[in-house]
């Protein structure tokens, strides 16, 4: 005799098969893929998570060249590429091609995750004629310090998203206690020779920096940066000042001209 499912076990069935699926998809979300990640090593000399004297990586799949504008995004302390998730999504419909850099906040100097990022950036720009950098936090001061070692060829624009540029003070606070599992935060602080307020900005390159007005841990004054080209205040936190609408528009807007308004003036937003 033909076995027979009852009308309850097919509904536990699919519930279970869609709880499933449910769980799948938080995990891919929260994990970004192989081809954005960059896993640091334990050893120094391979932060970005390839071993000592690796053979290049393919920079693209085999095909036609891929002539977009690329956008390499690194994500902020303590976070991972996933953060940058939501920016990167917007910036790829505007046609830009985007790599989300990640790198562990636990171990490494800034100099070192400058190091990685630049090694990063050299294996992936394939054919863009451009390459652009949008950081978040100590991402912008990595992303500074990749500049200062050695600019990548076809440099664009840099928008800084909450650059504690000239230190911090929430750093100054929390790097005696957080400094042994967090080295970087010990780079951010407000004293004269830290990395934050040494590192040289390359001439040339045209930076644009995006803070926020209730940002409690970089307070807008340790934005600014001399030799920026456009500076503006929105009305955000910290932790997700990527997440918004208005900073989209923003960065999207100097990514193109160089400028966060058509004047090319500094502009503020409520």
């Amino acid at each position: 005799m033909p076995t027979t499912t009852s009308g309850g076990g097919a509904a536990r069935g699919r519930w279970l098969r869609a709880l499933g699926l449910v769980g799948l998809g938080a995990l891919l979300a929260a994990s970004p893929s192989a081809a954005t990640q960059v896993r640091p090593a334990d050893a120094p000399a391979s932060v970005d998570g390839r071993g000592p004297g690796a053979a290049p990586r393919a920079l693209e799949r085999p095909g036609a060249p891929d002539t977009r504008e690329l956008v390499v995004l690194v994500h902020g302390m303590g976070r991972t590429p996933a953060s940058m998730w939501v920016l990167g999504r917007r910036l790829e419909k505007d046609g830009y091609r985007v790599v989300r850099f990640g790198y562990s906040s636990t171990r490494w100097s800034v100099a070192e995750l400058g190091a990685a990022l630049g090694r990063t950036v050299a294996r992936r720009a394939g054919d863009a004629p451009r390459v652009h950098f949008v950081g978040h936090s100590l991402g912008t001061v990595v992303i500074r310090s990749m500049l200062a070692q050695a600019p990548p060829e076809r440099t664009g624009r840099v928008v800084m998203l909450a650059p504690p540029n000239q230190g911090s003070a929430s750093a100054d606070r929390w790097a005696p206690v957080l400094g042994g599992v967090m080295p970087p935060i010990r780079e951010l602080r407000t004293r004269p020779g830290s990395t934050a307020r040494t590192l040289p900005l390359p001439e040339g390159v045209e930076v644009g920096i995006i803070a926020g007005a209730r940002d409690r841990k970089v307070r807008v004054a340790e934005t600014q940066l001399p030799g920026a080209r456009d500076h503006v205040v929105v009305g955000g936190f910290h932790t997700f000042l990527m997440n918004r609408p208005d900073v989209h528009r923003l960065v999207r807007a100097f990514l193109r001209h160089g400028s966060f308004s058509p004047a090319g003036t500094s502009t503020a937003t409520p």
